[in-house]
């Protein structure tokens, strides 16, 4: 009897519960249509890429090369889909949208952190910069892909907006089965649920602190895309910059809201991302615009106007956030997104901003630049770990 309580019940340590390595528990997340489970030697991408339990295409470009590698967390590894009739996601080949994945670790510090995936990424777009680092201190992880991945998402849908939308509810639905499935594995709820994201996933975190406090303990959000009606939106700066790239206008791109000093990021961001990121979110929010990217007109366009007041922000967040960005971005400008945030925020004293000199949108760019430009991923770790 004794070597039977000792093989299954949880240890309850200092800092939280050991699963030992024996009591492979059942493991159902609630909801889900499919799932694998996997029991591993190490969560981590140090042996996730070998167990083929991660995808390095979907992170690829996200951390620098300084980033510390974590490694030797053992645990459980959850993958699978929720109901859904879209099939942009092809990993796994299952060609099936909804996908998620939740690692357990054996050594559980109590707390769970949850997150959508930047861009239009899939599931596993956190793993180095968030999954990685939380599992090694002992937290629970769960991600989703939102639903809808890369850059044809905007055909998931009827309405313009339909797309986003999901992008909300589905990491509304990963959380509530994260908790669930947390609570079963560990035998008792997670002390701490931590909402982080990174650019659209950062987005996802102020949409939840909004919306659906009651899911969250806190959240920690870098360079989250800012929606509103009237204005900043990508609709009413990224054409501006276009135009005064495409036109040999420095002074317009300032305009627009982009630090002059992060020139030397414009050629890169104008052939990766600017032009594809107008064109591709006027396919979602206003999809009868047949013009150019740099013609765009916002002020013009009143089917964007009522796509994007579906999956506006309002500032009204209900638990502690903390928002980081670079003031080098040069796809979200600081000037028309958190800046903006955190003035719309302010009268909830719940709102802490980082504004981080020489930060970019992406650290993958640090290693090119590594004179001009500092990584942000540490600072979004930091704020997971220790709350300020």
């Amino acid at each position: 009897m004794r070597r039977l309580l000792s093989l299954f019940t949880a240890t309850v340590l200092l800092a939280g519960v050991t699963v030992p390595a024996e009591a492979h528990r059942a493991v159902r997340v609630p909801g889900a249509e499919y799932q694998q489970v996997a029991h591993l030697d190490d969560l981590t991408t140090a042996g996730t890429v070998a167990s083929g339990h991660t995808n390095p295409a979907d992170y690829a470009g996200l951390t620098h090369s300084g980033l510390p590698q974590q490694s030797g967390v053992p645990g459980v590894q959850v993958d699978g889909y929720f109901p859904d009739n879209s099939h942009t996601n092809t990993n796994h080949g299952w060609n099936h949208d909804s996908q998620f994945v939740i690692r357990l670790p054996r050594r559980w510090n109590g707390g769970l952190v949850v997150s959508g995936s930047p861009g239009v990424r899939a599931q596993y777009a956190n793993d180095k910069a968030i999954s990685d680092y939380v599992l090694a201190l002992g937290y629970a992880y769960a991600a989703t892909d939102k639903g809808n991945t890369g850059a044809a998402f905007y055909t998931d849908g009827l309405r313009p907006g339909d797309a986003i939308v999901e992008w909300n509810v589905r990491t509304t639905q990963l959380a509530r089965a994260a908790r669930a499935t947390v609570s079963q594995y560990y035998g008792h709820p997670a002390r701490e649920v931590i909402a982080a994201g990174i650019s659209n996933g950062g987005y996802l975190v102020r949409w939840q602190l909004e919306n659906h406090p009651e899911l969250f303990t806190r959240g920690v959000d870098l360079e989250g895309t800012l929606w509103t009606v009237n204005g900043p939106n990508l609709f009413t700066y990224l054409p501006q910059a276009i135009k005064g790239y495409e036109q040999h206008d420095p002074a317009a791109i300032v305009a627009a809201g982009f630090d002059p000093r992060s020139d030397f990021l414009w050629d890169y961001h104008y052939t990766v991302y600017w032009k594809l990121t107008q064109r591709i979110y006027a396919a979602e929010l206003d999809p009868t615009y047949t013009g150019s990217e740099a013609d765009y007109d916002y002020a013009q366009r009143p089917e964007a106007h009522r796509a994007i007041k579906r999956i506006a922000l309002t500032g009204k967040i209900k638990k502690p956030l903390i928002t980081i960005q670079g003031t080098y971005d040069s796809l979200l400008p600081i000037t028309q997104d958190s800046d903006v945030y955190a003035e719309m925020a302010r009268g909830t004293g719940l709102h802490t901003y980082q504004r981080v000199e020489a930060g970019n949108h992406v650290d993958g760019l640090v290693d090119t630049h590594p004179d001009q430009l500092v990584p942000l991923v540490p600072l979004l770790q930091r704020a997971i770990r220790t709350p300020s």
